[in-house]
């Protein structure tokens, strides 16, 4: 659909839920290859960092789409922000605990009694449900788990700390590998295989954004040229990789980290073509629910996602 000189392009801001990487390629691509102005929109992406919340920013009208894992978005929604789940390019999770061997961890069996890193601000919901499911306290008390509030790094791993750290298998994990362990000295549980996973990197809206018939219209050109920069980006990773590496203004990214990172990234886009698929959905909403004592959510959510966009844009 070309855009008349006479037409201006309709703006739209999307907010990444982490800073500018691979993790994020399929919508570099589609902003670099011009699939984005193909539609007549002009998107703006902001960066997202450790003090920058998706969800805040979506709440004070600072975009109009976020970039958010489900967790963060339904715990939202439950505390009154009506997050709209509009497409799930991200088909897989990459979460993963990474152990020690020499900690003395084999199986989720060793977990009892280690200290084990958890990230916060939303992302550590998955994990307590996951110990919840093990039946292992979190609080600190006998038996259970002590929680380290862990940074963006992998540090407490490195400095015996922790037993066990948080990592995505398309980042922190190759930080520790980076740092000097290898593989063989190394326990990985991914959600994935624990039957714990939940929805990641999910584009979101808020409720009276898909009230707006012209709101709706762009998203519907945002989700097919977004969808068509994550098929370009998982068939041509390095290509993919270095679009973001041109788009990142810190210059705090590595060719080699952020193409190894597509590589990765294009496993977890893969097996979707941005509806999100309800059996997932589901998954994530029992995983979400099965919480212990101090659930994520403490009711089936009513309302927070919808096929109407992705049918559109996607048929």
């Amino acid at each position: 659909m070309g855009v008349t000189a006479a037409q201006a392009a309709d703006d739209l801001t999307l907010q990444l839920k982490w800073v500018t990487q691979a993790q994020f390629g399929g919508y570099y691509v589609a902003l670099d290859k011009g699939f984005y102005e193909e539609e007549g929109l002009n998107v703006t992406i902001k960066p997202g960092g450790p003090d920058i919340a998706p969800t805040q920013v979506l709440a004070g009208g600072g975009a109009d789409v976020a970039v958010e894992w489900m967790p963060a978005a339904l715990a939202a929604r439950e505390k009154g922000l009506p997050m709209v789940n509009i497409a799930q390019p991200f088909k897989s999770s990459g979460m993963m605990l990474t152990c020690r061997k020499d900690a003395g961890i084999t199986s989720t069996d060793d977990f009892a009694g280690k200290t084990l890193g958890v990230w916060f601000f939303g992302n550590e919901f998955p994990f307590l449900s996951w110990m919840s499911k093990l039946g292992l306290a979190t609080d600190g008390s006998d038996g259970g788990v002590t929680v380290l509030k862990q940074g963006f790094n992998v540090d407490p791993l490195l400095q015996k700390q922790a037993a066990c750290v948080s990592t995505m298998t398309y980042n922190e994990y190759w930080q520790v590998i980076d740092a000097g362990l290898t593989p063989d000295d190394l326990m990985v549980f991914k959600y994935e295989d624990q039957g714990v996973a939940t929805l990641e990197d999910g584009l979101y809206v808020l409720e009276d954004t898909l009230a707006d018939p012209a709101m709706e219209h762009k998203l519907v050109r945002f989700v097919r040229a977004s969808m068509k920069g994550w098929k370009y980006a998982e068939a041509n990773p390095d290509e993919a990789a270095d679009i973001v590496l041109e788009n990142d203004a810190s210059g705090a990214q590595t060719e080699k980290h952020q193409r190894r990172m597509m590589r990765e990234i294009a496993k977890l886009t893969a097996g979707s073509n941005g509806a999100l698929d309800e059996g997932d959905y589901q998954r994530t909403v029992q995983s979400l629910l099965a919480g212990g004592s101090d659930p994520v959510i403490t009711m089936e959510p009513k309302g927070a996602w919808t096929h109407a966009i992705s049918d559109k844009a996607l048929n």
